[in-house]
């Protein structure tokens, strides 16, 4: 043990700069319990069946937090990066293998197996650090991410409501008009960035989309939304097509920020010489509404992968148009308020069709279908 523990002190002595701010005590950290744990485990029979659901990372766990993720989470704090925490592994690995052949030169018939079980304990110990680093690495990053939408809220408003002001004012001249209606279309789209922004942290750090479901007009809804897209893009050519009156349950705060994702995309996608379409339908249990835009179809490949954030911001970089409007995360917050009221979202793409997204609510609100739905004991 004590061999193993002062090759992996002197490996950490050489990572900087975390180690030069840390003594041997920390060096060290839960190292001696990770050896135990292999130990354990080279003591413990291993059938098959368990050695492939290790080898898949499906090992047995009882809930506590292990040796590896302690550890993981204590390099993450003293400002190791991810390579550097691997390179641990690396070097455990490679000390005792190396102590091992030493102090056994004429080599056991049962050498073969035992290093097989330390290599995988090893592996695993490897995987459970990684894994914990990733998580806590990911939930500061959305934390960053929540405070800083939550901190910039007040600044845009400011900047809407001054701009709002200088727009409704009769005694300046035209040219202070014309700024000030600039300025409050860009505050309002950056407004939406923000809102999008903090909507997507919340689902990564809370229990989901928050919503308020109470009874509404979809139609109004619809219209309301279909009104602004043409405000804010009054070069391109947004069709509606909605019955009379269509009430449903839902939170119509949400439903308009879901469709305004969905029309903005095919604005930023579609073809800008092709109209886009918005139809609402209704049967006695759900609510229809389909977004089609025509233009070159999403790959077969990518469709699955579309309501993940940041996918299709990813796919173009490197492409030609340099430009974004998005943060490539507003068909994952549609997706969220979809799921939030119970409903389905899918998209089908083709050449002749064009990229259509439909999306199913249930009309009465999810609590109205689930309570309504009959028992399992009926």
């Amino acid at each position: 043990m004590d061999a193993i523990l002062q090759e992996w002190e002197d490996f950490a002595r050489t990572i900087e700069p975390p180690a030069l701010t840390m003594d041997d005590e920390a060096l060290r950290d839960h190292a001696r319990l990770m050896l135990l744990a292999f130990a354990d485990d080279l003591g413990c029979r291993q059938s098959d069946q368990e050695r492939m659901a290790k080898s898949r990372g499906q090992d047995r766990r009882d809930g506590q937090e292990t040796a590896a993720e302690a550890h993981a989470q204590a390099r993450l704090l003293s400002g190791y990066t991810v390579v550097q925490l691997v390179s641990e592994y690396r070097a455990l690995r490679s000390s005792v293998l190396a102590l091992w052949r030493d102090a056994a030169p004429g080599s056991l018939a049962t050498d073969m197996g035992d290093m097989v079980r330390f290599n995988e304990a090893v592996d695993q110990a490897l995987a459970e650090s990684v894994a914990r680093y990733e998580q806590l690495v990911k939930r500061s990053q959305n934390m960053f991410l929540a405070i800083l939408g939550h901190d910039l809220r007040n600044p845009l408003g400011t900047l809407v409501g001054g701009a709002s002001f200088v727009m409704q004012a009769t005694d300046i001249p035209p040219k202070y008009i014309l700024v000030a209606t600039r300025m409050f279309s860009s505050a309002k789209r950056m407004s939406k960035l923000v809102n999008d922004l903090i909507d997507f942290t919340r689902t990564h750090l809370g229990p989901g989309m928050p919503i308020r479901v109470r009874q509404g007009s979809m139609v109004l809804v619809c219209q309301q939304v279909v009104d602004e897209s043409r405000t804010f893009h009054p070069e391109r050519w947004i069709e509606l097509d909605v019955p009379p009156l269509l009430d449903a349950v839902f939170d119509d705060g949400r439903v308009a920020q879901m469709l305004s994702n969905l029309i903005g995309n095919a604005i930023q996608y579609g073809d800008k010489n092709a109209p886009i379409r918005v139809g609402l339908a209704a049967t006695d249990d759900d609510i229809i509404l389909a977004i089609n835009n025509q233009g070159p179809p999403i790959p077969p490949d990518k469709v699955s992968t579309v309501f993940d954030p940041l996918v299709r911001v990813a796919s173009r970089i490197g492409s030609d148009q340099a430009e974004y409007t998005s943060l490539g995360i507003g068909l994952f917050i549609a997706r969220e308020i979809v799921h939030a009221h119970g409903g389905q979202i899918h998209v089908a793409s083709n050449v002749q069709d064009g990229t259509t997204f439909t999306v199913t609510l249930p009309r009465r609100g999810q609590d109205r279908r689930l309570t309504d739905a009959p028992s399992s004991n009926a």
